[in-house]
C-alpha cells in the first residue's frame, strides 16, 4: 500500500475527427506557443492526482469488503459508479456520448494510454475507445525515473479512464504538452494556447483540466494586481465564443490550497486557478457510499479524507451573474465549487496503468481530479442528447437547481471541507460551497441540461 502526501493543486473516430485532430497536431508547434500573450505567470500547474492515490500495484480490482479489509477504504469500480448515477438507463437507450468529443489537457501525458484504456474496459466489460493524442510543442520522451512525467502520466490514465467510463462512446482527446518545471516554465501558458488551438481547429465539445494554482501564487498577486491570470484567459473565451463547456477540478485542498513551493497550505481561506474562473464550471468533490452492486446505502456528503473538495470565494473574480440567485453564500465573489461528482479517496477509483514498468497494475485514485473527468463524460451525453454543444452551463446549472425534477440532486448531511487547519462551509440545504449545487442524477440532468442548452 502506497500513501503519499496530498500534492499540490488539486491537481486523465470518424475520419472527420481524425482530419480534425491531425490539423491541430500540424499546428501544435512551439511558435504556437509563442502566440500567446506575452505576460505569463511563472506560477506552476500541478497534476491534481499528486498525493492522492491510496492502493498501488494491484494485481486486480477486488471488492469493496476486501478493500476494507486491506486499506479501510472503499473502491469503486466503474459500473458500480454507472448504478450510483443511473447511467444504465441512458445507454440502454443508446446515449453513450457517440459523435462527442472530450478535450483533456495534461503535461507529458502517457506513453501506455492506449493499452491502458484498453486493458481498463475489458476488465469491466467496456467496449474501448480510440485516443488520439496531441503533442503540443516539443514534448521530451518519457522517462518512467522523472517524478514530475509519472505524476502527470497518473493523471493523464485517470482523466481518461474516468472520462470514458461515464461516456463509453464518446471520442477522447489527449493533450499533452511538453513542459518540464526544471526549466522555470509553468506551463499554464502551454496548456491554454494548445486548448485553444483545438477549440480554433473544431476539436472537442467539453474540455477537462485536472489542475490548478493558488490564486495567491500568481505574480502581482499581493499588490491587487490580477493581470498574470486575466491574461491567461484567452482559451476560455475563445470557448465561450465556440460553445464548448470547460471544466475544471475545484481543488483538494478544501477551503485552502497550496503555497507557492507546493510544500504546504495557506493559513486562510483561498481559492485556485482555472477553477475559479466564472468562463469555467468548477467541478467539487463528494463521497459516494456504495453497496457492491453500486447502490447508495447513505446519501452523499463532502470529500474530506486524504483531501478534501475545494471550495470557497474567488479573491480575483467578482460574482458573476449566474450566481447572482446565491450571493447570500458567495457574497460579492465568485464562489466555487458548481457541481460535485464523486471524489474521496475512501471510496475512490480502480484505475489500471502501466507507464511505469515497476508498477503495472491497478491503483485507487481520488480528488476531485477524478471527479472533473467524470462530469466531462455527463456534459457529452447531454451533447449528444441536445444534437448540439450544451456549451457554458454555469447559468444552466444554477437555474436548473432551482426546480424539481431536473436531476440536481443536492448534497446537505452537514459534513464541510475543512482541512489543513482552515475552517470550511458545510453543505447545507441549496447552494454551497463544498458541494456547489450538488451532485447528479445522470438521467434527469441530461434530458433537464439538453433541453435548457437548445438554441
Amino acid at each position: 500500500m502506497h500513501i503519499a502526501r496530498t500534492g499540490r493543486g488539486v491537481a486523465a473516430a470518424t475520419a472527420t475527427a481524425a482530419a480534425l485532430v491531425a490539423a491541430a497536431l500540424a499546428t501544435a508547434a512551439p511558435a504556437g506557443v509563442a502566440a500567446a500573450p506575452a505576460a505569463v505567470p511563472h506560477t506552476f500547474a500541478a497534476p491534481a492526482v499528486a498525493g492522492h492515490t491510496l492502493a498501488h500495484d494491484v494485481d486486480s480490482p477486488i471488492s469493496i469488503a476486501q478493500c476494507q479489509a486491506k486499506w479501510h477504504i472503499n473502491c469503486y469500480t466503474p459500473l458500480q459508479y454507472r448504478t450510483a448515477y443511473h447511467l444504465d438507463s441512458l445507454y440502454r437507450k443508446g446515449v453513450t456520448g457517440k459523435g462527442r468529443t472530450i478535450v483533456i489537457v495534461d503535461s507529458f501525458g502517457s506513453p501506455t494510454i492506449q493499452h491502458d484504456l484498453d486493458v481498463y474496459s475489458k476488465q469491466f466489460g467496456m467496449p474501448s475507445t480510440k485516443v488520439d493524442v496531441v503533442k503540443w510543442g516539443k514534448v521530451p520522451p518519457f522517462d518512467p525515473k522523472n517524478s514530475d512525467m509519472t505524476g502527470w502520466a497518473g493523471e493523464s490514465t485517470l482523466d481518461v479512464e474516468m472520462a470514458h467510463a461515464v461516456a463509453p462512446g464518446a471520442k477522447i482527446v489527449l493533450v499533452e504538452t511538453g513542459v518540464a518545471e526544471t526549466e522555470g516554465v509553468t506551463g499554464l501558458p502551454e496548456m491554454m494556447s494548445a486548448e485553444k488551438s483545438l477549440i480554433d481547429h473544431g476539436v472537442g465539445d467539453v474540455i477537462t483540466q485536472s489542475f490548478g494554482a493558488t490564486e495567491n501564487t500568481f505574480p502581482g498577486f499581493g499588490k491587487g494586481d490580477f493581470s498574470s491570470i486575466r491574461n491567461l484567459r484567452y482559451a476560455f473565451e475563445d470557448a465561450a465564443r465556440k460553445h464548448v463547456t470547460v471544466l475544471a477540478s475545484s481543488g483538494d485542498g478544501g477551503a485552502t490550497d497550496s503555497t507557492a513551493d507546493g510544500k504546504g497550505y495557506y493559513k486562510e481561506r483561498v481559492n485556485s486557478w482555472p477553477s475559479a474562473d466564472p468562463l469555467v464550471t468548477s467541478v467539487g468533490g463528494t463521497q459516494l457510499h456504495l453497496d457492491q452492486q453500486g447502490k447508495r446505502i447513505a446519501p452523499d456528503s463532502v470529500y474530506n479524507d486524504y483531501g478534501a473538495g475545494g471550495g470557497g470565494q474567488s479573491h480575483v473574480f467578482t460574482r458573476p451573474g449566474f450566481q447572482n440567485g446565491v450571493k447570500k453564500v458567495v457574497g460579492s465573489r465568485r464562489g466555487t465549487p458548481d457541481v460535485s461528482m464523486a471524489a474521496a479517496v475512501n471510496g475512490g477509483a480502480w484505475v489500471y496503468s502501466s507507464y511505469d514498468p515497476t508498477a503495472v497494475g491497478w491503483d485507487v485514485y481520488g480528488g476531485t481530479s477524478e471527479a472533473s473527468p467524470l462530469f466531462s463524460g455527463v456534459v457529452a451525453l447531454a451533447d449528444q442528447v441536445a444534437g448540439h454543444r450544451v456549451g457554458d452551463i454555469n447559468a444552466a446549472l444554477y437555474s436548473l437547481a432551482k426546480r424539481k425534477g431536473t436531476g440536481i440532486v443536492d448534497v446537505n448531511d452537514g459534513t464541510d471541507n475543512s482541512y489543513e487547519g482552515v475552517t470550511g462551509y458545510k453543505a447545507v440545504n441549496g447552494y454551497d460551497m463544498a458541494t456547489g449545487v450538488g451532485t447528479v442524477d445522470a438521467p434527469a440532468f441530461v434530458a433537464a441540461l439538453a433541453k435548457v442548452s437548445r438554441h
